[in-house]
């Protein structure tokens, strides 16, 4: 199948340079939905891991805060840095507690201390260097304190039937590999590679959101798709009456798919761990 993309995406881009710029409008929604789909389990988690009251946390990728604030305002920790690239979605909606950072974590000299949480969730996946990175931000975590790596798994396979969703993810996570480097094939190795960077007590799990018309998870993918058009036709497997054939199937009673699901790994520093 030829595709004609209608702009040039360049590739060796990053996550949120030629694709989900956040100066784009409608960003911070499209990362709302994601968060209305997630936040419940990844709060469950971080509470069923003792985070609460006295904690300072890191949160890492934090993109509109939506987690950071419900460690506050929720689990009352005492206080929370969100790092992000790039801050406006952050800085638009201060609390008290919440301190932000504009960094770069991929940087040789991102050390902003010890925390008893670090958290990251759909950071790792767009971004290279993996066992550096899980190995940078396990030292940022304090002796008894945890680290909460979340990432996208896609659980359909070859055998699965084709339908305007499945075809759709497929070009879809090919493009933004292409263009911003995205690769969500090395996320089921999460746990080992927590074991490598010296952290105990490591365990996994996986959500997997239904796919139901109207849904925060559907309107996600519907304007992920929309917004990494241009990469995604860049691939060749899909044109532009299918990127719109699985925007409409998402909203229709026919869809029967299973959806990108987060597999959320952790771990815990030892007590003895070294300072």
């Amino acid at each position: 199948m030829n595709a004609t993309p209608r702009e040039n995406v360049p590739a060796g881009s990053r996550y949120g340079e030629a694709v989900f710029r956040p100066e784009q409008e409608g960003e911070g929604e499209r990362i709302d939905f994601g968060a209305l789909t997630y936040d419940d389990i990844t709060m469950a988690r971080l509470r069923a891991l003792g985070v609460g009251p006295g904690w300072h946390c890191l949160d890492v990728g934090a993109g509109t805060g939506t987690v950071s604030r419900r460690l506050l305002d929720e689990a009352g920790v005492a206080s929370v840095l969100a790092v992000d690239r790039d801050v406006r979605f952050l800085s638009a909606r201060p609390v008290p507690g919440l301190d932000m950072l504009e960094a770069d974590i991929t940087a040789a000299d991102f050390a902003p201390g010890r925390f008893q949480l670090v958290h990251a969730r759909f950071v790792l996946m767009h971004l290279s260097e993996h066992d550096r990175l899980i190995t940078a931000l396990a030292e940022l975590v304090a002796p008894g304190g945890v680290l909460v790596l979340s990432d996208a798994v896609d659980l359909t396979s070859d055998r699965t039937p084709d339908t305007p969703y499945t075809t759709m993810m497929r070009a879809m996570w090919q493009g933004l590999r292409a263009t911003i480097g995205t690769d969500i094939s090395w996320v089921p190795s999460y746990p080992q590679r927590l074991l490598g960077a010296g952290l105990v007590d490591v365990a996994a799990e996986i959500h997997v959101p239904p796919l139901l018309p109207g849904s925060p998870i559907s309107r996600f993918w519907a304007d992920t798709w929309e917004r990494s058009r241009a990469a995604t036709l860049a691939t060749g497997l899909v044109d532009d009456a299918a990127v719109d054939a699985a925007i409409r199937y998402l909203d229709s009673d026919d869809c029967a798919a299973l959806s990108a699901g987060m597999l959320t790994a952790w771990g815990r520093k030892p007590e003895d761990g070294p300072r």
